[in-house]
């Protein structure tokens, strides 16, 4: 059987969609090589400590910046810009969007928003780590500026999404609409190789990831399914697991079958992950995959954010499981 590399993948997947021009190959294309280059400063970090620790000052959201969140950060955009095919990029770690403003960026239809290194506090403790990425067309007039209502725009208009993990190897998973596909990195040759086609996560799970710790800050609803899933009436035998790297919770649930959740509480009204570059992103894939994502109300796919860094209560994994906990939320479970 012939081992498919990603590059091969997404030309062969370009007859899905007619008319293609590129431009959205080009786009993962450059993540694909951004992410090459975070995986091996990060699998260095033991022995290079001079990319391990603070960098010395706080992103938008107050969170300390760590140096690999920097090197990312700047090494994700330097490839976007790069390729001239994105007008423009959000990231976690800066206040605003970055505009392109040259006359072929202007001229791209699409724009990126990126997390691009979520769970970085972990990379001093050897623990997964991960990037999640987002793609949509601009809203605004082809060859004008990017404008803020571009990256404004509700999950349902993504026209991609993924995430690669750093763990014990590199994985790239993406989507674009038609199903989900992962692809494993070899180090020895520079190549992602497609290693899991058509993932799709099981309906019923065991597995429940929460940090249990915020347990007496939840909503009575929320903590009330959790004690359904350590309860003697639950026959599927539910057992936690929260590593507290959001792409590592989420890529052991996608196999195995979960939920994850990240509630609001009482220090953290509306949540504390992003809607733009977090939640959307891994709801689209996640539904791709057969799943469902929520917040404490809808389908995060279908919330518009008024805001780049906007905050919302985050629930995603197994259908069913999710479907049981939408129900509690709502009142309706018995």
């Amino acid at each position: 059987m012939k081992n498919v590399t990603v590059g091969e993948f997404i030309v062969e997947s370009q007859n899905n969609f007619p008319g293609s021009t590129g431009e959205l190959s080009k786009i993962l294309s450059a993540i694909k090589l951004a992410s090459k280059i975070l995986s091996h400063q990060i699998n260095k970090a033991g022995l290079a400590k001079e990319i391990l620790g603070s960098a010395g000052r706080e992103n938008v959201q107050g969170e300390d910046q760590q140096k690999l969140d920097v090197f990312a950060n700047d090494t994700f955009i330097n490839a976007l810009s790069a390729r001239g095919v994105i007008c423009g990029v959000a990231s976690e770690e800066n206040d605003s969007f970055i505009a392109f403003n040259d006359n072929v960026n202007n001229d791209a239809k699409y724009v990126v928003l990126i997390d691009p290194l979520d769970g970085s506090s972990n990379i001093d403790v050897n623990v997964s780590v991960g990037t999640i990425f987002s793609v949509y067309k601009r809203q605004s007039k082809k060859g004008s500026p990017v404008e803020m209502k571009d990256f404004l725009q509700s999950g349902n208009n993504q026209v991609a999404s993924g995430y690669i993990i750093y763990g014990s190897s590199t994985m790239l998973v993406y989507t674009t609409g038609k199903g989900v596909n992962g692809f494993t990195f070899d180090p020895s040759i520079g190549v992602f190789f497609l290693s899991n086609p058509d993932m799709k996560i099981p309906d019923m799970g065991k597995i429940y990831s929460v940090n249990e710790g915020n347990l007496n800050q939840f909503k009575q609803p929320v903590r009330d399914y959790i004690s359904y899933c350590q309860s003697e009436q639950n026959k599927s035998n539910y057992t936690s697991r929260y590593i507290g790297s959001l792409v590592a919770d989420f890529h052991r649930n996608l196999i195995k079958g979960g939920i994850y959740m990240y509630p609001s509480n009482t220090k953290n009204l509306n949540g504390k992950l992003r809607l733009t570059y977090e939640c959307a992103p891994l709801a689209f894939l996640v539904e791709q995959a057969g799943g469902r994502a929520i917040s404490e109300t809808q389908r995060i796919m279908d919330i518009v954010p008024s805001e780049l860094h906007e905050r919302v209560p985050f629930f995603v994994g197994s259908k069913s499981m999710v479907n049981h906990l939408e129900e509690i939320l709502a009142g309706e479970s018995k």
